[in-house]
This record gives C-alpha cells, sequence and structure tokens, in this order.
C-alpha cells in the first residue's frame, strides 16, 4: 500500500511525500521584487509540507515565448542566480524545488494577445511547422496573428541547448528538479503533436527534440532529475483527426522512459489553448469584473472581441465540464508500461482520491489551482484523511491573468470558507 505520506524517489532525488504543488502562473516577472513575489507564491506550501514544489513555467529565451503576461525568463544567469535565495527558502520549508522550462512557440503572446502585437510588430513566433489550417483561418478572421518563423533543423537543436542551459543555470541554482512543459499546447506539445508538426526532418518525430532536450540537460546540468508532461489530445473537437490519442501518449511515455526522463505526467486536452486544461466552471465573476475590462480589451483588441472570447469561454466551459481526476486512466495505462515515477494531476481535490489513485494510478499527486486559494494545503491534506481542497474549480482565478493579474482566488464564498478554516488552526501543523 502505497501512502501519501510515504517518500518518491524521481532519480536521485528523494521526495520527502508525494504531495506536490503542480505549476501554475506566478506572474512575477523579471523584476527586481521578482524573487520575493515567488517566495511569496512558493513557500507558504513549503512550510506548509508539499514534498515537491514546482515553480511555474519559465521561458528559456530572452525575447517572445511568453504564453502570459508577467511570466519569469531564465535566460539571464545573473537572474537565475539570484533565484538562489528562493531555493533556499523553499529548502529549509523541507520540500524539494522543481522549475518548469517553456517556450509557447504558436501559442505566445505574440500571437494572441492585441496591445503585445502592437508593442513588439517585429517579433515573430516560433514555430515547429506551417501553422495549421484552423489556426491560420483565425488569423484571417483577426483573432490571432500569425507571422510564424518555422524553426530549420540547426534553429530546432539550438532551442534544444537553450532548455539546457537554462537547466544547467537552474541546478546551479539549487533547483532539485528540472520539469519541461511539454503539454498545454507549448512548443514542446507542438513537436509531440502531429496537428503542429508536420516537419520533414529527423524532428518530425517530436521525440527526437525531448530526447535532444534530455542530452543538452545533462551536458550542462548532470544527472539532475529531469520529467515532463506528456500530452493526449483525447479532448480535441472530433473534426481534428490528426491528433494525439491515449495510444500515442503511451507510447510516447515508454519511448521517453527508455530515453533517460526520470517521470512523467501524462495529461489529456485538446490541440488548442482551451478550457480543457483548466476544466470547470465559467468564470463569470472575473469577465463582469470592472477591474479587469480595459485590460480584456487591450488583450483581445477591443471590448467586443473580449466579448465574443467571453462567449466562447462559456460554450468551452460546457463542453469541457469538471470532472475529478480527469487524467487518472491516462496515467493509469502509463504506468502499466514504464519504470519510472507517473505524476498525475488535474481536478483532484480529496485526499480520499488521492489515496485511491496512489499505487494504482500513479506515484504522485498534484494539485495546481487549489493552491491559489489555499497555499498552505499541504498541511491540511497531509493531516486529514478526509480533507477536501475548498476550491470549487470556477476559473475566476486564471482569465484575469491574460490582464497580467496575479494568480489568486478572486470568489468570495472559497475565501470566506479559507479564512474560517485559518481561524480553526487548520494549517497549523503538529
Amino acid at each position: 500500500m502505497v501512502r501519501l505520506t510515504d517518500p518518491l524517489r524521481i532519480g536521485d532525488v528523494t521526495i520527502p511525500n508525494r504531495l506536490y504543488r503542480a505549476p501554475l502562473l506566478e506572474c512575477a516577472g523579471n523584476g527586481d521584487d521578482a524573487v520575493d513575489r515567488l517566495i511569496d507564491h512558493l513557500e507558504p506550501a513549503a512550510v506548509a509540507g508539499a514534498g515537491l514544489i514546482c515553480q511555474g513555467a519559465t521561458i528559456v529565451r530572452g525575447e517572445g515565448g511568453c504564453a502570459a503576461p508577467g511570466m519569469t525568463r531564465v535566460h539571464d544567469p545573473d537572474f537565475v542566480a539570484r533565484l538562489e535565495r528562493l531555493t533556499d527558502r523553499l529548502h529549509e520549508g523541507g520540500a524539494a524545488v522543481a522549475v518548469q522550462l517553456e517556450h509557447g512557440g504558436l501559442r505566445s503572446m505574440e500571437t494572441w494577445h492585441a496591445g503585445y502585437r502592437r508593442d513588439h510588430p517585429d517579433l515573430r513566433q516560433l514555430a515547429v511547422s506551417r501553422p495549421p489550417a484552423p489556426l491560420r483561418a483565425l488569423d484571417r478572421l483577426g483573432f490571432l496573428d500569425y507571422d510564424a518563423h518555422v524553426l530549420s533543423t540547426d534553429e530546432v537543436e539550438a532551442l534544444a541547448e537553450d532548455f539546457g542551459r537554462a537547466a544547467g543555470r537552474a541546478v546551479d541554482a539549487g533547483y532539485d528538479v528540472i520539469h519541461l512543459a511539454g503539454a498545454n499546447m507549448g512548443i514542446v506539445h507542438q513537436f509531440l503533436s502531429p496537428f503542429y508538426n508536420r516537419r520533414d526532418d529527423a524532428f518530425g518525430d517530436g521525440v527526437r527534440f525531448l530526447a535532444a532536450v534530455h542530452d543538452a540537460v545533462r551536458e550542462h546540468a548532470g544527472d539532475v532529475p529531469l520529467m515532463t508532461k506528456v500530452p493526449a489530445e483525447t479532448a480535441a473537437p472530433p473534426v481534428i483527426r490528426r491528433r494525439l490519442t491515449r495510444d500515442d501518449a503511451v507510447s510516447i511515455c515508454r519511448r521517453l522512459d527508455a530515453v533517460g526522463y526520470d517521470a512523467l505526467v501524462p495529461v489529456s486536452g485538446s490541440v488548442f489553448w482551451d478550457m480543457s486544461i483548466v476544466r470547470g466552471q465559467f468564470p463569470a465573476r472575473a469577465w463582469r469584473d470592472e477591474d479587469f475590462r480595459e485590460g480584456y480589451a487591450e488583450a483581445f483588441g477591443g471590448r467586443l472581441r473580449a466579448g465574443l472570447v467571453a462567449l466562447a469561454n462559456r460554450v468551452e466551459s460546457r463542453w469541457y465540464d469538471f470532472e475529478p481526476a480527469w487524467n487518472a486512466d491516462l496515467c493509469r495505462a502509463v504506468r502499466d508500461v514504464v519504470d519510472v515515477p507517473v505524476l498525475c494531476e488535474g481536478g483532484i481535490r480529496d485526499r480520499p482520491r488521492i489515496d485511491r489513485l496512489l499505487g494504482d494510478a500513479c506515484d504522485g499527486v498534484g494539485m495546481a489551482r487549489p493552491f491559489y486559494a489555499e497555499p498552505e494545503l499541504p498541511a491540511r491534506l497531509l493531516a486529514e484523511t478526509d480533507a477536501r481542497a475548498v476550491c470549487a474549480s470556477c476559473n475566476n482565478c486564471t482569465v484575469p491573468q491574460v490582464t497580467g493579474a496575479p494568480g489568486v482566488c478572486r470568489t468570495p464564498a472559497v475565501l470566506d470558507e479559507t479564512g474560517r478554516l485559518r481561524e480553526e488552526g487548520a494549517y497549523e501543523r503538529g
């Protein structure tokens, strides 16, 4: 029987328990206060007992590639060296620390954020191949803006090196684990997906790119544990024929195990950046909030277009309804064919379900959005066998991030419950 409090070995690193804070957008940027902002976001989870803290997606290059405003970049050695203060604080709390490395590719702000496009008119997206036809149609309609630069073979190899160099800098700053953003339509996902990847060179096999990143990480960062998300595009609209099936994702995981990845996080979603990533309610409160109206207009190119995006968001929320532990079956299938730990996240909200998943579908369990409402959530989950996160999966935390707003819970009923639990001492560790 695997217990939540049991340690977990990932590569040569021992994680003190099997609960981790999954990657979230901290919106800390790279300014003078960036490290303090990251500490404010991440330290409470470490002090509360999370075994592993995953810093959210950070960009490996100094220009372009951000999927949202305020993302942190790790291309600058001087800035990354400052992050040692963060890793020291998290280690003092008892947690191991991972950094998730990312580049947005076609999903970057230079595609969808109207204000950013206006301010960076010469910035092109990096693309694995020519943008797929549905995305080109959205470009013609004016909702997206593509001036994509398709990477040459040499440029793909250079990008893999950038991931490796970023990993080396992170290890020097005290990070214990390197986590690739291999899903959610970032460029690693785009290499894996037949919807995006139609290359005719060796990297037409997207696993070859992840193998090149693995080799670059080993060159620059030694034997640091390396993990990645792996997508199945099972939630893609049925009209999309070229996509990753569940069997494809399982096969990719088997191959990455053979390449030398130390842990895998299988996730299901679409080929698009939509609510298949954050299933749950339509975030009506966030869309109505006057504090963000101008930011939405700036991001989407006017109030009318922001309203159309909100309408699409409403439709998606009905199509991608919340499903508890929606990645569990995929994780279970992967766990049957690999020898490395399989981590499960997505719609996990309560301790009884965690206990059922461990040792069956997965070896470790992660939560993301619930930490916006309860930064110290691990204290309850580790201590109470019937504990449940107060997160309502309402997504009012996520939509304002397109304006650069921080990721925090904004739902009064949820915040009231968190306050009540704090007054009762629920987040105090014995």
